[in-house]
């Protein structure tokens, strides 16, 4: 099944006119409505693209194998363009008027600090996949629920690249001027102090701005040994590669995995530009020393050959939106209950829930349900339908 959005702004209407007529005993009919928020475009979209190749495709199986216990999923879609305010109307507009029952996203963290709250006040059943570390609090927002590293993983893993495997200590930090960025360059920073290291250069920079060099020379003058990127803007990424060839700099880029997005080798002026690029990886959708991933991963990508396309994309981006319908249907499945409490109920009780993207565990005091174990560094440049192999010095 093909979902259109001119076709689902009519399926969405005319849920919402047949629920108001329905009585209650019909409820069992009617469509489980799953909101989907996301950056889909604008300079932030590249993730949100990948994620949403996820959502799509599982939203498709699921109907396609008759719904959840009868009843199919109506997917509302909307796009945020990167923009807090965009994201705060649609959610509410999905919470009163088309009245979902679940919400993936947003997948942007800029986006997520100003969605959460709101959220969590309607008890809306909340998945995503931000990183910035207090978009969760069981406490403050039992609600929402984390599909992905938090800050303080991520910056535990590429601190320790830098400082304990590529034995660099003087550091620079950039993000983009999104939200997101504005938390992440300076929760690094502290991470790379903490561990003994030094920070000799931290700026963000305007996602659209043209001319990155001046950003270049002052951590070339700094005296820079790597480059730490916090951005999902692939375009601005592609920039920063294309001043360092520029200024025949041999220095690595290390951090945010936008930069392995298939967008970037579009974008860089000559291929050798995008090498030297490490990202965060992770262990579930990284190539292993035998050229494979791992078996149910391997399955899943020989199983969508055709259906999707992941050689511009990458493949965790993909594997999380497709995770996260299937845990939202599960959670309605097993409770019979499109209810918020019982489906929040149930995410509660979670323990190494088998995903394409990680095996999530989540408890009733811990919504961060991605294990730290499973965090690893790839090549950027290395990409084969989605997947990266390990970068260097990096043992899975």
């Amino acid at each position: 099944m093909t979902i259109s959005r001119r076709g689902l702004a009519r399926a969405t209407l005319g849920s919402i006119a047949a629920s108001a007529l329905a009585m209650p005993a019909l409820a069992d009919s009617e469509p489980v409505r799953i909101g989907w928020l996301a950056a889909l475009t604008g300079p932030s979209s590249a993730p949100a693209l990948g994620f949403d190749r996820g959502v799509r495709y599982a939203v498709e199986q699921i109907n396609n194998a008759g719904g959840i216990k009868g009843r199919k999923i109506e997917l509302v879609v909307r796009d945020t363009q990167g923009d807090p305010t965009k994201a705060v109307n649609a959610v509410q507009d999905m919470i009163s008027r088309v009245k979902v029952h679940a919400i993936y996203g947003p997948t942007n963290s800029g986006e997520a600090l100003a969605t959460t709250p709101i959220l969590a006040r309607a008890k809306m059943p909340n998945m995503h996949a931000g990183f910035v570390d207090s978009l969760i609090d069981p406490v403050k927002y039992p609600n929402a629920f984390r599909m992905a590293p938090s800050n303080s993983q991520i910056n535990q893993a590429v601190a320790g690249y830098a400082l304990d495997i590529m034995k660099l200590k003087d550091i620079a930090v950039v993000g983009d001027t999104t939200g997101y960025a504005a938390t992440a360059v300076p929760a690094f920073a502290e991470e790379v102090k903490k561990r003994g290291g030094n920070i000799v250069y931290q700026n963000l920079i305007d996602a659209t701005q043209p001319d990155v060099m001046p950003d270049m020379l002052k951590m070339k003058n700094a005296k820079a040994q790597t480059i730490a990127v916090w951005s999902v803007s692939t375009g601005m990424e592609a920039r920063l590669m294309n001043a360092r060839a520029t200024l025949n700099w041999d220095i690595a880029f290390i951090g945010h995995p936008a930069m392995g997005s298939g967008e970037v080798g579009h974008l860089v002026d000559k291929p050798q530009n995008w090498e030297k690029v490490y990202i965060l990886g992770f262990r579930n959708c990284s190539i292993g020393p035998d050229g494979k991933l791992p078996p149910r991963t391997q399955s899943f990508v020989d199983s969508v050959k055709g259906k999707i396309e992941l050689k511009d994309t990458t493949l965790w981006w993909v594997a999380n939106g497709v995770d996260a319908i299937n845990v939202i249907a599960k959670a309605v499945e097993v409770t019979g209950s499109t209810a918020s409490q019982p489906i929040i109920d149930y995410w509660d009780t979670l323990s190494s829930y088998p995903g394409y993207y990680a095996d999530y565990s989540w408890s009733k005091t811990q919504h961060n349900g991605f294990p730290s174990n499973e965090i690893v560094m790839s090549e950027a440049n290395s990409q084969t339908n989605g997947a990266y192999r390990l970068a260097p010095g990096y043992k899975i």
